[in-house]
């Protein structure tokens, strides 16, 4: 309300009113000077407004009064709620933390007047989401408010939340509780069957268990184990990336007829452990598994992985040079059937008894021919000829010994007239025309009439040679220059041969330490008397014997 001090109240003063908002916010009645507001205000769109007065006379015109300004202020009322600028909220918060673990802030602002009253005071609370979280009214800030809140039951909660006074905003704030490994692996059943043919491959997956785990990514990774006993040589297990399951697998062939079934333990344990969870008790657990082996109609299995024989050539036909075996393994044991496996004209030289498996020659063999011979005998069941097994033989082909045995090289040998009993004059060896096997021994000895003669005697040393010995004290080339040892030598093939060599042993001069001088006819052992021309012509005669 303006008034004017010249204002007498009959009506000679008008009122005039200009500057921010007049004539549109604001009006003035020209007479009584009052101030209206023509429409709503809103002081948080302008807080205040800038007016100029005056006081006219009516008849003149005339400003009666200088002009004067003065400020109408918009007064705050509660009219805004508050706004969460950053809603909603998204949060996350591990499951079994305790109470008050923090989660997250909330802030929200309100377009009031902060100096005026509690208009723009903020309380935050919570709508919805009570009794798991509790939020600060003055911060903000929200935290659990219940101790472990499991995953497994509830995984997402919704909160709702802030107030001023009767006016409210909200918002929506969604926390997931992640995931932490307070759960041990359970198996759903303490015992599982599995059945397997024991034909099965070794290597190959025979049967899948499965441990569960309500944990979520790597806290529900589980390893398996076989627990030490009946099935950690035969068995394995590894476990499948994708879907958590225990892979059992074979390491070694399975025989129903060896062992129809096992008996193991299996563990299941959690990779990650989280330290703070094992006073919740041992994060695995055990499941026994039990296989039964399924028999499987299999081929014969014959008693040796090859058979090697040996036939000496020139073997009379229809003779049996040896026999192979199989047997049928199976709980209804079946008769076996041998035959040879035909590939070429080669197997022909041999035939087998089918019942009894015996291989005896077809043909005269000659070992310069073929020395060895290499082919296969398959077995089958009567009772099922599709199974059959296949196993490889080699009959080798043995020279028959046709040559005797004779000294390697002729000797040159001599004995000193001044040689004692027991000397060895000569070590000789032996050869042999005949293809020697491994392990071929020659003996020596001296033939029946010389074993009686006290001259020289043969020491045999058992290893392929002799030696010659003296067996008197001193020899005479006068009375005997030349001597001739049969010796006997003989070998150890099949049939036996043996030889007679007749070494020749010359007496020569000596000095006393062996060395020999001469061995050539002297004068001296001829008769006194004789010229010069009659030597000459001994020794000529001598040469030319000779």
């Amino acid at each position: 309300k303006l008034h004017s001090d010249l204002d007498k109240g009959v009506g000679t003063v008008k009122y005039t009113l200009s500057g921010d908002g007049a004539g549109t916010v604001f009006t003035i009645d020209e007479t009584t000077g009052d101030i209206h507001a023509i429409r709503s205000l809103d002081r948080e769109e302008k807080p205040f407004y800038t007016l100029r007065a005056q006081a006219v006379d009516v008849d003149t015109k005339k400003p009666l009064e200088p002009e004067s300004e003065f400020i109408i202020k918009v007064q705050d009322i509660n009219d805004n709620e508050p706004k969460f600028l950053d809603g909603p909220y998204v949060a996350s918060v591990p499951e079994m933390s305790p109470v008050g673990a923090y989660v997250l802030q909330v802030k929200a602002t309100d377009a009031d007047d902060p100096t005026y009253g509690n208009s723009a005071r903020v309380v935050y609370s919570i709508l919805q989401g009570q009794p798991y979280f509790s939020i600060d009214p003055k911060t903000g800030v929200i935290r659990t408010a219940l101790p472990n809140m499991d995953r497994e039951v509830k995984e997402q909660y919704q909160d709702m939340g802030g107030q001023l006074g009767g006016l409210a905003g909200t918002t929506t704030v969604n926390i997931t509780l992640t995931d932490v490994n307070d759960n041990p692996p359970r198996f759903p059943k303490s015992i599982f069957h599995l059945k397997v043919p024991e034909s099965s491959h070794v290597g190959s997956a025979i049967g899948r268990i499965r441990a569960v785990d309500p944990d979520f990514g790597k806290n529900a990774e589980i390893e398996y184990n076989i627990v030490p006993g009946d099935g950690g040589n035969l068995f394995d297990i590894t476990t499948d990336e994708n879907t958590q399951e225990g892979v059992i697998k074979l390491k070694k062939p399975l025989d129903f007829e060896t062992k129809k079934a096992y008996t193991f333990k299996v563990e299941a344990s959690n990779l990650h452990l989280d330290h703070r969870f094992h006073s919740v008790g041992p994060f695995k657990d055990t499941a026994t598994v039990k296989i039964n082996v399924l028999d499987m109609d299999e081929p014969p299995v014959f008693s040796k992985p090859m058979y090697t024989m040996e036939v000496y050539e020139d073997t009379p036909v229809g003779t049996i040079i040896g026999a192979v075996t199989a047997q049928d393994l199976d709980a209804g044991s079946s008769s076996v059937r041998y035959f040879i496996d035909w590939k070429n004209d080669v197997d022909s030289y041999f035939t087998i008894d089918a019942t009894e498996g015996t291989i005896a020659t077809n043909e005269l063999l000659d070992r310069e021919s073929t020395a060895q011979y290499n082919f296969s005998i398959i077995a089958s069941k009567v009772s099922n000829p599709l199974l059959t097994s296949k196993v490889n033989v080699i009959i080798n082909v043995l020279d028959v010994n046709e040559f005797p045995p004779e000294i390697s090289v002729p000797y040159e040998t001599s004995v000193c007239e001044n040689a004692k009993p027991g000397q060895v004059i000569q070590t000789v060896t032996a050869a042999d025309k005949d293809l020697s096997p491994a392990g071929q021994r020659f003996s020596f000895r001296l033939s029946a009439e010389a074993s009686n003669k006290p001259n020289f005697t043969v020491h045999d040393y058992r290893n392929n040679t002799a030696g010659i010995e003296t067996r008197r004290n001193g020899y005479s080339r006068r009375q005997q220059e030349l001597y001739f040892l049969p010796v006997v030598i003989e070998d150890s093939s099949y049939p036996v041969q043996s030889s007679t060599n007749t070494m020749t042993i010359r007496v020569c001069r000596c000095d006393s330490d062996g060395t020999i001088l001469s061995c050539n006819v002297e004068a001296i052992f001829l008769p006194v008397g004789l010229s010069t021309g009659a030597l000459i012509a001994i020794l000529l005669c001598i040469v030319i014997l000779l």
